[in-house]
């Protein structure tokens, strides 16, 4: 059922923001990336494409973990991306470590000040933390970053109602079908989370704007 749904096609129409966002980077002669929450890994396997360095991708999620490894091996890309099941708490990388850390909607569900503190512990100085999150989260939020020695240097903004519009509302459609096709299955079962996300975000929209944000380690 995982499979019919696919959700990884409807996830993918937010990779030309992520393009978008790395472009908007200095240039980097391979790049050490860290991909914090890659989950599945659509964005560590954009990254790998934009850039010409190697991408360690953590998670706590053992399960999108090994979607990711399949998709690795398949795309021959061992020895260019690694994972690893660990938590942004617990990393125990070496200090000044990485060039690059990415996250997509995850720093807003942990704790601000562990994770902000293992950022900028493990990110080379002058390095660069990109973050997608919710504008309104963000809005909250931003203050916090220079306590750890990180300055916002760009932004650009997603569409208006955008996690709705192009997302959850073909999602919705795909689930109708589903239901039609397979109705009484047992299987259906595996749909309700995503129903559940799809009434949250389609109670406001607007709740669920989001953003790509570039901080720089200034010190």
């Amino acid at each position: 059922m995982t499979d019919l749904l696919n959700i990884d096609e409807f996830r993918g129409i937010f990779l030309k923001y992520t393009k978008k966002a790395y472009e908007m980077l200095p240039k980097i002669n391979k790049p050490y990336i860290l991909d914090i929450g890659c989950g599945s890994g659509l964005p560590t396997l954009e990254l790998v494409k934009l850039s010409n360095g190697t991408i360690v991708g953590i998670d706590i999620n053992q399960d999108a973990l090994d979607k990711l490894q399949k998709k690795i091996e398949r795309m021959g890309l061992s020895g260019r991306i690694k994972i690893m099941n660990i938590s942004l708490y617990n990393t125990n990388f070496q200090d000044e470590n990485f060039d690059i850390l990415w996250e997509e909607g995850v720093l807003h569900i942990l704790d601000i000040n562990k994770s902000l503190k293992e950022c900028s512990r493990i990110l080379k100085p002058k390095g660069f933390l990109v973050s997608f999150e919710t504008i309104k989260w963000m809005d909250k939020s931003l203050e916090m970053f220079p306590n750890y020695g990180f300055e916002l240097i760009d932004h650009f903004l997603l569409p208006e109602k955008y996690w709705w519009t192009e997302y959850y509302a073909p999602l919705e459609e795909r689930i109708k079908e589903l239901h039609q096709k397979y109705k009484g299955s047992k299987e259906l079962e595996i749909l309700k989370s995503h129903e559940r996300e799809i009434a949250m975000v389609k109670k406001d929209p607007k709740e669920f704007d989001c953003g790509y944000y570039i901080m720089q380690k200034i010190k």
